[in-house]
């Protein structure tokens, strides 16, 4: 186990109404459009929020402080449609745009103002971008240094980071502020697919996934504002992938994904420490290829 890096910070998260949302993914029963919800700063098992317009795994989140977005998916065919709720309300999601293609299994990330798209089906290299706080389509931003599928996203206020792909263990760093391809940032610490990721302002985390012949519980951490190579953060309560992440500043949860079977786990670590997860709660439903996100997370 790594040691504990400097001060130890506490494990209690003080961010105000940190909300973390789980939406969609797959079920023993197929497809779900189940939103739930729980408070960052507590643990406690997973409230219903409402619906996705459809049932679908593998979007693409992203988030500002007040509005969520889930982009494309898997309905059982690719879609391109963008939906969004009101984070701290509760309710059915409602339909926000299009992206340029219909694409599933891509990652997202996104500051105050912009949502960043990248990646997914057939191993895509396009970035797109919607504004969050508008109703729109999406516009292309550039594209990613490889092509990548089953990959994840997080962000700084100024930096989106995309890593891994379907084999592999490359890191991409953008700025979200501008346009243009993506460059190298590093690799994570264990080659492996369907991960997931979260982060605060400065440090981010990915999080479980399939290393090609077992699922794994590796939490590997990168300093975003730098380039190099992940490094062993701890490990998840559960090995598993396919799951979805989300954080505050602080705090940064695991949720649902599979080994062997459908989880419902969530799992939480404080994210300026190094250490092994702690459960948190439970999914409302079990389920693996839903997507994340938070009112609270290090890009705001």
């Amino acid at each position: 186990m790594v040691p504990i890096l400097g001060t130890i910070a506490s494990s209690f998260d003080n961010t105000p109404a940190a909300r973390g949302i789980f939406a969609g993914g797959d079920t023993s029963g197929g497809g779900s459009n189940v939103i739930d919800y729980v408070e960052i700063t507590t643990t406690g098992n997973a409230t219903d929020f409402g619906d996705l317009t459809a049932a679908k795994q593998t979007t693409a989140p992203g988030a500002s402080s007040t509005r969520g977005l889930f982009s494309g998916g898997y309905t059982g065919a690719s879609s391109n449609v963008i939906e969004y709720i009101t984070i701290a309300s509760t309710g059915n999601a409602t339909d926000f745009g299009d992206l340029l293609e219909e694409s599933y299994a891509n990652a997202g990330c996104s500051n105050s103002t912009r949502a960043i798209i990248a990646g997914g089906t057939g191993y895509e290299t396009r970035i797109q971008y919607v504004t969050i706080n508008t109703l729109g389509n999406a516009t292309v931003f550039g594209s990613l240094t490889t092509g990548r599928t089953n990959f994840a996203g997080c962000a700084s206020t100024t930096r989106g980071i995309f890593g891994a792909l379907s084999v592999g263990a490359t890191i991409d760093y953008i700025t979200i502020a501008t346009t243009g391809n993506a460059t190298s940032f590093g690799n994570l610490s264990v080659t492996r697919i369907a991960i997931s990721s979260c982060s605060s302002s400065t440090r981010g985390l990915f999080t479980g996934g399939n290393n090609g012949s077992i699922y794994v519980n590796t939490i590997d951490y990168i300093t975003i504002d730098t380039t190099g190579n992940a490094t062993d953060f701890g490990d998840l309560t559960v090995s598993r992938g396919y799951t979805a992440s989300c954080s505050s500043q602080t705090r940064g949860l695991t949720g649902g994904g599979y080994l062997s079977t459908f989880q419902n786990t969530i799992d939480y670590v404080t994210i300026n420490t190094t250490g092994n997860a702690t459960d948190f709660g439970d999914l409302t439903v079990a389920r693996y290829g839903l997507s994340a996100l938070s009112n609270a997370h290090g890009g705001l």
